[in-house]
């Protein structure tokens, strides 16, 4: 039987205390998720400000990495020359979802919603990197 690592309530709150610094350091308003490699969702923080669709689209960001063990950006530029791939079931492909990666093995994804699409990965990202640290 294969013994696999999964997210704690501990990771959680490191990814989630890292992820919420940047948005606040720039001044970003943004829903933030953490979904385990299921995509079921483990920890959730929208900020006073962020709008409701931030918080769906957060977690669909999330879901979109955890899921497909690709940042959701990744699907972003795959549909541009197929756009097929829309139709991937689960997929959102606007870029803010990184999946989290220990030792190779996906554990989970964070989804950010909010700003720019780029700044939603920066503030995903400084999260995961907190929890590699």
């Amino acid at each position: 039987m294969k013994a696999r690592m999964e997210l704690t309530l501990g990771d959680c709150e490191k990814v989630m205390a890292a992820a919420l610094a940047e948005a606040q350091r720039n001044g970003w308003i943004v829903a933030i998720a953490i979904l385990d490699d299921g995509g079921h969702l483990l920890h959730f923080s929208r900020m006073d400000g962020a709008t409701p669709a931030n918080a769906a689209i957060a977690v669909d960001k999330g879901r979109t990495a955890a899921m497909s063990r690709r940042t959701s950006g990744n699907w972003q530029d795959r549909i541009k020359t197929r756009p097929e791939m829309l139709k991937m079931p689960g997929i959102l492909p606007v870029q803010g979802g990184v999946p989290i990666l220990v030792d190779g093995a996906c554990v989970g994804g964070v989804g950010v919603s909010g700003v720019q699409s780029h700044e939603d990965e920066q503030i995903a990202s400084a999260g995961i990197a907190a929890l590699q640290k």
